[in-house]
Order: C-alpha cells, then sequence, then structure tokens
C-alpha cells in the first residue's frame, strides 16, 4: 500500500517486524518468521522488514546524550536510528515476562525518540496462561508516551496450544484472521499518519 505525500507523489510503505526476545531458545523468532511472511502476503506494505533484536545486539543504553537530541556517537546506535527511521509502522512479537515485557524491547525503544513518533504499532504477545496480554497492556503507556499509536487489533497466542510437540506452529485459521485484521488498521494509520512525520 503506497500513500500520498503532501507534494501528491506516491510514498511506499514500510513495516519493521520486531522480535522482542533474545533469549537462547526463544520462540519469538519462530512467531516473528511466521507473522512477517503474513504481512508480506498481505500486502498493505510495500515493504516488510524482519528486525531480531538477537541479531541487532544492543548494549545496554550507553548514549551520553538525551535521545530526542539525535546527536548518537555509537554506530549500533546510529545503523539502530536508520533501521526505526525508515520504517513507517511497527509490530513488536513480545513474550510476557514476569507480568511485563522484555528488557531488550524496553531497551531498544529507550535508545531513540523521533524515530518512532506518529507511527502506528502492533502487537503480536505469546506465552502460557495470558498469552501476553499483560505484557500489552503495561507497553502501552510507553509507547503513546512516544506518539506512536497503538492499535487495538492484536494476535494473541497462546503457546501451550500453537504448538506442536516438534515446537512448531499449529496452523490456526484464527490466528491468521487476527494477523489479517491488524494488518488492514495498521496499513490505514500508517498512511493516514504520514503528514505527520513529514520532518519540518
Amino acid at each position: 500500500m503506497s500513500t500520498k505525500s503532501p507534494h501528491g507523489d506516491s510514498v511506499a510503505l514500510r513495516l519493521n517486524v520486531i522480535v522482542a526476545s533474545t533469549r537462547p531458545g526463544r520462540t519469538g523468532r519462530l512467531i516473528g518468521d511466521w507473522f512477517t511472511d503474513a504481512a508480506s502476503s498481505h500486502g498493505g506494505f510495500d515493504d516488510v522488514r524482519l528486525v531480531d533484536l538477537a541479531e541487532v545486539g544492543l548494549p545496554f543504553h550507553n548514549e551520553p546524550h538525551h535521545p530526542s537530541e539525535g546527536r548518537y556517537l555509537y554506530r549500533h546506535t546510529q545503523q539502530w536510528s536508520a533501521t526505526t527511521a525508515e520504517a513507517d509502522a511497527f509490530v513488536f512479537v513480545m513474550p510476557e515476562y514476569n507480568y511485563g515485557f522484555s528488557a531488550p524491547l524496553k531497551n531498544a525503544i529507550d535508545y531513540l525518540y523521533h524515530e518512532w513518533q506518529h507511527k502506528p504499532v502492533g502487537f503480536v504477545s505469546y506465552g502460557m496462561t495470558s498469552g501476553g496480554l499483560r505484557a500489552v497492556q503495561m507497553i502501552k503507556q510507553v509507547v503513546t508516551t512516544l506518539n506512536m499509536v497503538p492499535v487495538n487489533d492484536a494476535v494473541t497466542i497462546f503457546l501451550r496450544q500453537a504448538l506442536d510437540g516438534a515446537g512448531r506452529l499449529v496452523p490456526d485459521p484464527g490466528r491468521d484472521a487476527a494477523a489479517d485484521a491488524m494488518l488492514h488498521q495498521l496499513g490505514r494509520l500508517a498512511a493516514a499518519l504520514a503528514p505527520l512525520r513529514v520532518p519540518a
């Protein structure tokens, strides 16, 4: 899906699917790969990128300047800034740890400021008993502080039902439909918010 810039020309929309868990043996990458394929097939975005925080490898926040200044000294921050700034929307593929979201995700968010602004965000959460719902509720106050717009449609995955004995995702039409609904809302919001993302 493309949108129009203030000058009337067509602008391609990019979605970053961010895998939030960095734990060895995590299920997050499996779910991230599934959702990235679903988003690519959906067609609501011209470009869909999987961004795995385990591969990004950000250290614990070590920039001396406030993120709102955009004065990044380290290459890892500059690369993370560029990756995030190029996206028009995000999906966080996120587990629930102790009723909250993962520390690597909070760290990745806190590195930046302007790069997140006026962009929609969706959530693919997973967990054993709650499906990650409590983590999603907790992170909403973080993303709205950055002027991000969380969508109400979400994908909630209960791992006991979602995985087979070999650790593979069991096909689930309901999960596919939830992903489709969320992607539809993300695409609409990414296009609607585009004028706000034009540099002043």
